[in-house]
């Protein structure tokens, strides 16, 4: 009978991690060109935000204009994302998590209920749909509201937290590609300079943040997508070595007959770490809290696989080796993604999509090379990696590159019949 053996290292389950990620990066990209291909062939809307506050773009300006226009509204842009994010760490640093949850939740509210609405009004305008302002306002509300619940209450089953993070990745990449042509593609590249010099300077606002967050060994209150970890388990290996979930987990006992109030509490050690198990009275949720030890298999499905690193016989770790948040590994040991990451990316398909589905095709490829490098990176360094440089750069230099040199070619090709 053939055995599964526990991976090593991230690099052993590297394609199960990519394919995990990259599912959900690929649906939201797909809904951006479907929504671009159907919305925009109908109806010429123009959107006026921070991204424009410098310059409007107008079709009788000359390209050095448009192009030193769209500097100054990346440059704006990038300065005002930079002071909201050193806002954020000072309110976490003051421990105003509850504050910062809820704004959260209100800018998901405002996305998912002004955005969303207008989207929807779109396709109803579009489309004659025969409803009601009654009955489309209670069911935008309930949409949502629930969309909330999902993100930042964490009561929900997982496919519905992931599929609403998608859809507000959607909702928000969309309304960035009715930004005008070159102001969209300098915001891209200077996001993605951005993204660098924030998550590895050491002044940089996210690296500030994740090492508070792993200081206190707390969760970031922003929008991030965690996908599920990939485990392996060898049932001959006896117990296993994991890394427990932080959240709060149901706990369901196997044995029927324990009918006393009272829980037990197992506690497993060995000569460095120490896992502890503790299961409340009535309510039946449990609490569990770990370093790095070994778990029994009763509570494997709590579970996530550890990475192994070189212990020199420590018995900790530095904090920079425990930098798991952002791109990265989260507490569980799944690939965590953030928001902004998804909205860059469907943002440059989208844009690619108002030109040319060939040019989609290459975006699209290039990001995922992008990713797969990053991943990679990710595994080799065990830290916190911006994930949009490596994504952008291909994606921006392909597009380039199949418009003006690609397309050429192929069109050429189809007219004398070579290729068909």
């Amino acid at each position: 009978m053939a055995q599964f053996q526990r991976p090593k290292t991230l690099l052993d389950s590297l394609g199960e991690e990519i394919i995990r990620i990259l599912t959900p990066v690929s649906i939201c990209m797909f809904l951006v060109v479907l929504l671009v291909s159907i919305l925009n062939s109908s109806s010429s809307l123009s959107v006026t935000s921070i991204a424009t506050i410098a310059y409007s773009e107008t079709s009788s300006d000359s390209s050095w204009d448009k192009f030193l226009g769209a500097l100054l509204n990346s440059l704006a842009f990038v300065a005002v994302v930079t002071v909201a994010t050193f806002i954020l760490v000072l309110f976490f640093y003051l421990r105003c998590t509850k504050f910062l949850k809820i704004y959260m939740g209100f800018s998901s509210f405002v996305v998912l209920g002004f955005m969303g609405g207008e989207i929807a009004l779109f396709f109803i305008e579009k489309f004659s749909v025969p409803i009601d302002c009654i009955t489309f306002l209670v069911l935008l509300f309930n949409f949502a509201v629930i969309g909330v619940l999902a993100v930042f209450m964490s009561k929900m089953a997982i496919v519905v937290t992931q599929g609403y993070l998608v859809l507000i990745g959607m909702l928000v990449a969309y309304w960035f590609t009715l930004l005008p042509e070159w102001t969209t593609w300098v915001l891209l590249v200077a996001m993605a300079l951005y993204d660098l010099a924030a998550v590895l300077l050491p002044v940089g606002p996210l690296k500030l943040l994740v090492e508070l967050a792993m200081s206190r060994d707390e969760d970031i209150p922003a929008l991030v997508y965690e996908a599920r970890p990939v485990t392996h388990h060898d049932p001959a290996s006896g117990p296993i070595q994991r890394r427990i979930w932080r959240q709060r987990q149901t706990v369901r006992l196997d044995s029927e007959d324990n009918s006393s109030s009272n829980r037990n509490v197992n506690v497993i050690s060995d000569s460095n770490t120490t896992v502890s198990i503790v299961q409340t009275s009535h309510s039946g949720t449990g609490i569990a809290r770990v370093e790095e030890g070994q778990v029994l298999e009763s509570i494997a499905e709590l579970s996530a696989p550890l990475i192994n690193r070189g212990m020199d016989g420590q018995d900790g770790m530095s904090a920079e080796s425990l930098m798991l948040e952002g791109m990265g590994l989260g507490s569980s040991g799944a690939i965590k993604l953030g928001l902004g990451d998804f909205i860059f990316y469907s943002v440059l398909v989208g844009r690619a999509a108002m030109y040319d589905f060939m040019t989609v095709y290459a975006c699209y490829l290039a990001i995922v090379a992008g990713l797969g490098v990053t991943l990679m990176l990710l595994a080799l360094y065990q830290k916190a990696l911006p994930a949009l440089p490596v994504s952008i750069a291909l994606g921006v230099l392909f597009y380039f590159l199949t418009r003006f040199l690609l397309e050429i070619f192929i069109v050429q090709c189809s007219l004398i019949l070579v290729m068909f």
